[in-house]
């Protein structure tokens, strides 16, 4: 989800939004009707929910809505999938029905709701220091799961820019700045001195203005902190190339910093284990690795094409040649295949090579006559339900099953036998 910055839907001023804070509340069932979720299963696939949405007389649970995704949490202990912003009113997916006039227990998941009111804090803080160091305009964020992003309207922000940014927020958390939440009216003059591009078509009721002390202020429809010192500390992992001629700053704020150290840290310990060395030599160490395999990798390489010639010669020579003649490998490539095919270069000879695990996945090669080959290649590539292509009297691809060469051997004799008798 990435909605531009200055659009977001400011029309709500449910509970959520009156007190980030509270964790729990009170409140009445007002309707609730069957409804439909598209989820994404375990499996990565789409699957289909189906359930009641509910809408309450107030909400503690953020709907999805400015750059900002929704909560999670329970009614009367019955889990919230989703919750969406309809009008003025919010909908609460559940699979369980409940009774309009029925006075429920609402409570929020904190652990996901004061994450995002980190990050969304964090984006307004990082979005005005950029803008007033640098005249850098965020035209939108996105909120992820693992890092948020602001998009800049520039097509390039140098690593000076990056450190400026960053040593600035964290002066002004430690400053421990207030934030604001104020509602004005759709007609207040100070509506047009806040920040932002006007507001959304379905704009409906007050104008809520988040603003940092001394800092910035906002049009906004989000949860967010009381004062910047609950935002702890802002890191920025670097900027990375955006779409046409934007640029796209990824940060972390709070607990996700802490989250960050623990995973680097615990890399670096695992590191150091294995590279038997300390942090600070820890990329020297592996840039040795890197080079000793690239050696290793070029020796290994240049074995198996004095294999394959080898390989290619004993076939030759062998008082089976003739018809059909097959060879199998584990180690191997297309490259070792191909050299065999070159060094034997015959063309009266059906020569079927494969290389890969004896009873899954390889690859193989069929060379001989460019009329056989043409016909064979591709039901050689079904029998070993596996892919390929081929010209000039080769055809060669990936399989899947290769238990079945033993299968493709017969298939080719038979092919032999045919032409030997026709002939």
């Amino acid at each position: 989800m990435q909605l531009p910055a200055s659009r977001e839907t400011v029309a709500m001023a449910f509970r959520c939004q009156r007190d980030s804070y509270a964790r729990e509340f009170t409140t009445t069932v007002v309707s609730c009707s069957p409804a439909e979720l598209q989820t994404e299963g375990s499996n990565g696939k789409k699957e289909v929910l189906s359930g009641f949405h509910v809408v309450l007389e107030d909400t503690l649970l953020f709907p999805e809505g400015g750059g900002q995704p929704d909560d999670r949490g329970t009614i009367n202990d019955i889990s919230v999938l989703r919750v969406t912003r309809r009008g003025a009113q919010a909908e609460h997916f559940t699979q369980t029905p409940l009774a309009p006039g029925t006075e429920v227990q609402v409570r929020v998941d904190w652990e996901r709701r004061f994450d995002h009111m980190q990050q969304h804090s964090g984006q307004h803080l990082v979005t005005a220091v950029a803008d007033r160091l640098f005249g850098l305009k965020t035209t939108s964020w996105e909120l992820g799961r693992v890092r948020s992003v602001i998009e800049l309207d520039s097509p390039s922000v140098t690593a000076e820019q990056v450190a400026a940014i960053e040593q600035s927020v964290n002066e002004q958390i430690r400053a421990r700045l207030p934030v604001n939440v104020r509602e004005l009216s759709l007609g207040d003059p100070e509506v047009e001195q806040v920040r932002g591009r006007g507001l959304p078509d379905n704009h409906a009721g007050p104008v809520r203005v988040v603003t940092i002390e001394s800092v910035d202020a906002d049009m906004c429809c989000g949860t967010h902190v009381s004062n910047l010192s609950d935002l702890q500390v802002i890191k920025i992992l670097g900027t990375e190339k955006g779409k046409k001629n934007k640029t796209n700053l990824a940060f972390l704020a709070g607990n996700r910093v802490l989250k960050w150290m623990e995973r680097s840290h615990g890399s670096e310990k695992a590191l150091t284990a294995l590279l038997k060395c300390g942090v600070e030599e820890h990329v020297e160490a592996v840039k040795k690795l890197q080079n000793s395999t690239k050696l290793l990798q070029k020796n290994n390489l240049n074995l198996l094409r004095d294999l394959a010639v080898h390989e290619a010669h004993s076939l030759r020579n062998s008082s089976d040649w003739g018809g059909v003649v097959t060879l199998h490998r584990k180690e191997g490539d297309s490259e070792f295949m191909n050299i065999i095919a070159n060094e034997i270069g015959s063309e009266e000879t059906l020569l079927f090579l494969t290389v890969g695990d004896e009873k899954g996945a390889g690859l193989f090669l069929l060379a001989g006559p460019a009329e056989a080959v043409e016909t064979l290649g591709p039901r050689v590539a079904e029998v070993l339900e596996g892919k390929g292509a081929g010209k000039k009297g080769r055809f060669q691809g990936k399989a899947t099953r290769m238990s079945r060469r033993g299968e493709v051997q017969a298939l080719l004799q038979d092919y032999i036998s045919t032409q030997s008798a026709e002939e």
